[in-house]
């Protein structure tokens, strides 16, 4: 899977002759090929052709993995500029695109002072296509929220009071790992008790106790894709306050996912679910956005907030977590991730969302 007809598409509607693409998200977007390192290779698209400029370390990999386009490896002499500038002037590229909102200042007077040609910001073109998911990216977000519910379901029936947050999160990442992921899509947020009141709370030595919420907040990557998943559970036994906000939460998840649509407002259906909240007296207590997109990386536009006056892409990934924080005492979020369409959207996070007593 690449992107580059897609992106030349956009090209030609801009009047750009090619791209520069420096950032590893959007570079693995548009070649499919993964570097280790987030400054080992440079993705040119132009109207007439692909190229990704990289080093002998990836050779190999490169010619396994890259189609539609053509490899350059980078001498130890050579400059990435230099070969850019080969590229550019070998394909009459006059008005290139780069990633404004990735280049440093430094970088772009490098490549300002040493391209024979114009540079117009561009990182906008990457934000609009990658807001709308293909078939092969729906379903590679599919497959790591599937590793993500195996792994957490299996976790659940081994936690017990004693562990501690470290330890809880330690083996939640095994255990994805275990079934395939890449890697984390971000460190797993674990949080008992008081600590479950603070949303990105970071693990800690603390032991979880009968009585206790825990929160776990956690993701992994798959084939380059992202999962975002949160679950709260009750350890012990839940008292009746903890039930009632626990409830509240999930009724306003289940009405911000009833209003989730392509075409619908972002802030519409972030004030529906807040509304819920808002009536059962804990409006002040939730704080954040109902979600967030998600694809190549964690947290991408468009969002589901009070600030989003625009309407929601077709085949937007968009979290769905509505939260109440109770400071000093607890919190409860529940996540899942949704696919947008023209009739509603898709759940595709498996994993049941009644209030579980572990």
């Amino acid at each position: 899977m690449n992107h580059f007809s897609t992106i030349r598409t956009q090209l030609e509607k801009r009047g750009l002759d090619a791209v520069l693409i420096n950032s590893e998200a959007n570079r693995f977007y548009a070649s499919a090929f993964h570097t280790t390192g987030a400054d080992d290779a440079v993705v040119l698209v132009t109207t007439k052709d692909s190229y990704l400029i990289t080093d002998s370390r990836y050779t190999e990999a490169a010619e396994a993995t890259l189609k539609d386009a053509k490899l350059v490896i980078r001498a130890n002499a050579a400059s990435y500029l230099d070969l850019i500038a080969q590229v550019f002037t070998e394909d009459g590229v006059k008005k290139a695109g780069f990633e404004d909102a990735a280049l440093t200042v430094k970088e772009f007077n490098a490549y300002n002072s040493g391209l024979d040609c114009e540079l117009l910001p561009a990182s906008d073109l990457f934000l609009e296509l990658r807001q709308s998911k293909d078939a092969d990216e729906i379903r590679r977000l599919k497959a790591a929220q599937k590793i993500a519910d195996e792994a957490l379901t299996q976790l659940l029936e081994e936690i017990r009071p004693g562990m501690t947050e470290l330890e809880i999160s330690a083996r939640l990442q095994y255990l994805m790992l275990l079934r395939g992921a890449e890697r984390m899509s971000f460190d797993p947020i674990v949080a008992g008790g008081p600590n479950s009141s603070m949303p990105h709370a970071v693990p800690s030595n603390r032991k979880i106790q009968d009585g206790d919420f825990l929160t776990i907040d956690f993701g992994c990557v798959y084939e380059g894709y992202c999962s975002d998943t949160t679950r709260t559970v009750a350890i012990g036994h839940a008292t009746d306050e903890m039930r009632r906000v626990y409830q509240t939460v999930l009724e306003a998840q289940l009405a911000g996912i009833a209003k989730a649509k392509t075409g619908v407002i972002g802030k519409v259906v972030h004030e529906t679910a807040h509304d819920v909240i808002r009536s059962a007296g804990y409006g002040e207590y939730f704080g954040h956005g109902f979600g967030h997109s998600l694809g190549l990386e964690i947290h991408e536009p468009p969002y589901f907030n009070s600030r989003n006056e625009k309407p929601m892409p077709d085949c937007a990934a968009v979290s769905a977590e509505p939260g109440i924080y109770l400071p000093g005492k607890f919190g409860v979020r529940i996540e899942d991730v949704i696919i947008l369409h023209e009739d509603g959207c898709e759940d595709i996070t498996g994993l049941p969302k009644d209030l579980r007593i572990i």
